[in-house]
């Protein structure tokens, strides 16, 4: 026996209504016998007469091509002189539901060619974005130390150089990459200033692994970090 089916139109009418010619293969609910030769199989079109396996429709020379790649089984069933839509019934649903389609050995190899190089193009146009995104942040860095240096002339240009690099990489969250940040607002570029002298010239960070809450530990450290501020700001280091 058979998942109760009327006609073959009225699985047509599931997944293309637009195109009442298309075919349709039906994944079987339950084992089927064929009207023409008695087999069975894995998928069912059914004719007038009943139940054909793909042999006796004349399809099996396809190949399933499942449900999930919109560009390959687009491009297989118009590449394909022959094709077929696979449904299924849906119990819970109390429908036909596309599965996936059958198409010529040939179509699906050069679907499959075509996709390929859709993925090629896309890989060289990421390397291309990944570029160009790269020298754009070097432009952007090269712009934020000199600023942190014309405002602060005593910050030596290597650690000027690091806290843009540090501040300013993409992705991080930090204030470099603010959009204050990013028009090298004043205020934005001495907080980039105040947090880099903060880590690297006070005992901020082993205070936080002391267990010293964070805003405590930035009242402590602040006298220290005032005072590289001031040599900087009036060009000593």
């Amino acid at each position: 026996m058979t998942e109760p089916i009327s006609t073959a139109s009225q699985a047509k009418m599931v997944t293309r209504k637009d195109t009442p010619q298309d075919l349709v293969a039906i994944v079987p609910l339950r084992a089927f016998t064929c009207v023409s030769c008695g087999d069975t199989g894995w998928l069912l079109v059914m004719e007038d007469a009943g139940p054909h396996c793909l042999t006796c429709a004349d399809l099996d020379h396809l190949v399933f091509v499942p449900a999930g790649d919109a560009a390959l089984s687009r491009r297989a069933r118009r590449s394909s002189g022959l094709s077929a839509t696979v449904v299924k019934f849906s119990r819970s649903r109390k429908r036909y539901e596309r599965q996936g389609i059958l198409v010529e050995p040939e179509a699906l190899e050069l679907a499959e060619q075509q996709c390929l190089s859709d993925e090629d193009a896309r890989r060289r146009r990421r390397e291309r974005d990944q570029l160009r995104r790269e020298a754009e942040d070097v432009e952007f860095q090269a712009r934020m130390a000199a600023a942190i240096i014309r405002l602060f002339p005593g910050c030596p240009e290597r650690r000027a150089e690091q806290i843009a690099l540090h501040t300013g990489q993409r992705g991080s969250g930090r204030v470099g990459r603010s959009a204050a940040g990013r028009a090298l607002d004043n205020n934005a570029i001495t907080l980039s200033v105040v947090a880099s002298i903060r880590h690297e010239d006070t005992e901020y960070d082993r205070l936080l692994m002391a267990s010293v809450p964070r805003i405590e530990a930035r009242e402590r450290v602040r006298p220290a970090v005032d005072r590289v501020l001031d040599l900087w700001r009036a060009g000593r280091r």
